[in-house]
């Protein structure tokens, strides 16, 4: 097999090379790194477009580069794994079972020991590291995404009209609920409003819907809970069934849309933007997408239609945030076609140099001058879809696991930029108080092949009890029968991993 030369490709590069931020001397030769990476936009980057020949230089390297559209990348990885042409580095997008089972079986590089020895891939979130785990090693540098999203969207304009603050608790939150269903916020004569927008969710409970974060709100934690030194799902707590009994006094006091139950995701912002609704609990970005609805309809006026916070406090007074996993996939390193440690390093040599702040900047803002420009250090984007699409594209090879290092944006207005100042500054604060799940890093045998159907279980009980079809023993027996199912199994399974010290 060829080694890895690390290229100087023309003369600031090899400037940048003879002072490697790891400390790696170049090693052995060939010419390119290969990587299978997926992609959102209509098309691939065109081959050796400029921001491929930028990083090209930054990372030493020629690299070859498999885009794959993001629908088909599931498959896509799955054929590659079984196959004998791997990439030397590969975006791996969750811990399936395929990966689970063949980085357990030695296929691809254990990097736990390894990422210190590199300043950019030595993450400075390490709740977010052992999150990306599997067992508690690791087999890929995590890519990194937001860790604290959660927020709650207020018709401020509706805030005015009944004259209360900004909810900071969740008896607030009920309170604001009550003023938009009951004092007509829109003043149009008509009980036509409703509080809070709770869409029919996609996913299984446990997947980031705004009854999951009410209830780390309560204290039930986020998932899964520690108690007494045992790990349990987090609808075997009394502060899970203190919080679906809040939720079940918003649906029964008609606080909620109507159509909760069925309401599709796609259409949320609707009701809050045509005045049906006035909070919404979801991350912070939702915040942006209805300002630009309001801004778009009344570009005069756009002001005064749109606050968001943080996570709120729960009944006792305490704030616990609820966070994403923090990270997307993670790239991995197939033992296949990097075969030694010393081939390891220069992979890890390129990853690390694709990580600093240069990299950031070229991969998620793009060129200065082409698809950016600064203006008192902040970033104005080019009015382009297409070159959107492309700096979209390479944001899939950022890792961030030090942070983010590329430049924040420069919004057209001060309001939108005091609204994206204060996500930034609630994303910041709330996460001192993250719960984050303590069992993210485990992989139980029986939640791989079950999870998904026992889940089902107590996501349909919850529905059905906050919409008043079943009463609380009800929702004890669904949880009852999903421990007999092979829930009891899965805690065992997650138990012995945590004792471990996987």
């Amino acid at each position: 097999m060829k080694h890895f030369r690390l290229l100087a490709l023309g003369g600031a590069a090899a400037v940048a090379l003879s002072a490697c931020s790891s400390g790696a001397a170049p090693v052995a030769e060939t010419d390119t790194i290969t990587i299978q990476a997926p992609f959102f936009s209509t098309a691939p980057p065109e081959r050796d477009d400029a921001i491929e020949l930028e990083l090209e230089r930054i990372g030493g390297t020629k690299l070859d580069i498999d885009w794959v559209p993001n629908a088909g990348y599931k498959d896509r990885t799955n054929i590659t794994l079984a196959g004998d042409d791997l990439p030397h580095l590969m975006v791996i997008q969750g811990k399936d079972p395929g990966f689970v089972s063949n980085a357990e079986a030695g296929a691809f590089w254990d990097l736990t020991d390894h990422l210190s020895r590199y300043p950019n891939l030595a993450t400075t979130f390490p709740e977010i590291q052992r999150a990306a785990s599997v067992n508690g090693r690791v087999f890929g540098v995590y890519r990194g995404r937001d860790p604290m999203r959660a927020s709650v969207l207020v018709r401020k304009d509706w805030l005015d009209a009944v004259g209360l603050p900004m909810p900071r608790t969740v008896e607030d939150l009920y309170a604001v609920a009550k003023a938009f269903t009951t004092q007509d916020p829109d003043g149009n004569g008509v009980a036509d409003t409703h509080g809070l927008i709770v869409p029919q969710w996609p996913g299984a409970i446990g997947t980031n819907m705004p009854f999951d974060i009410i209830e780390t709100w309560f204290g039930a934690g986020n998932r899964w809970s520690e108690r007494d030194g045992q790990l349990i799902p987090s609808f075997m707590t009394p502060e899970f069934m203190a919080a679906v009994a809040f939720e079940r006094r918003l649906a029964s006091e008609d606080l909620l849309n109507p159509d909760w139950v069925t309401f599709d995701s796609t259409n949320w912002n609707e009701p809050f933007f045509t005045g049906k609704g006035g909070i919404i609990i979801d991350v912070h970005s939702r915040a942006q997408q209805v300002i630009k609805l309001f801004k778009e309809a009344n570009p005069a006026d756009f002001e005064r239609y749109v606050d968001v916070t943080g996570n709120l406090l729960g009944p006792d007074g305490v704030l616990r945030a609820h966070p994403t996993t923090g990270y997307n996939g993670f790239f991995a390193i197939p033992k296949q076609k990097v075969r030694t440690e010393e081939d390891l390093d220069a992979i890890l040599t390129i990853l690390d140099r694709m990580n600093t702040k240069e990299a950031q900047v070229l991969l998620y803002n793009g060129i200065e001058g082409t698809h950016f420009t600064l203006q008192d250090g902040l970033a104005v984007s080019a009015d382009s879809k297409e070159l959107a699409e492309q700096t979209t594209t390479w944001q899939q090879l950022m890792t961030g696991v030090t942070g983010p290092l590329y430049h924040q944006p420069r919004w057209p207005t001060p309001y939108e930029q005091e609204m994206w100042d204060k996500r930034k500054a609630l994303e910041a604060s709330d996460y001192e108080q993250a719960v984050f799940d303590p069992t993210s890093a485990y992989v139980s045998e029986t939640y791989t092949s079950k999870g998904a159907q026992l889940d089902t279980i107590v996501t349909d009980a919850r529905i059905q009890y906050v919409a008043g079809q079943i009463d609380e023993r009800g929702l004890q027996d669904a949880i009852a029968l999903w421990r007999s199912s092979g829930g009891d199994q899965i805690i065992r399974e997650l138990n012995d991993l945590a004792r471990a010290g996987g």
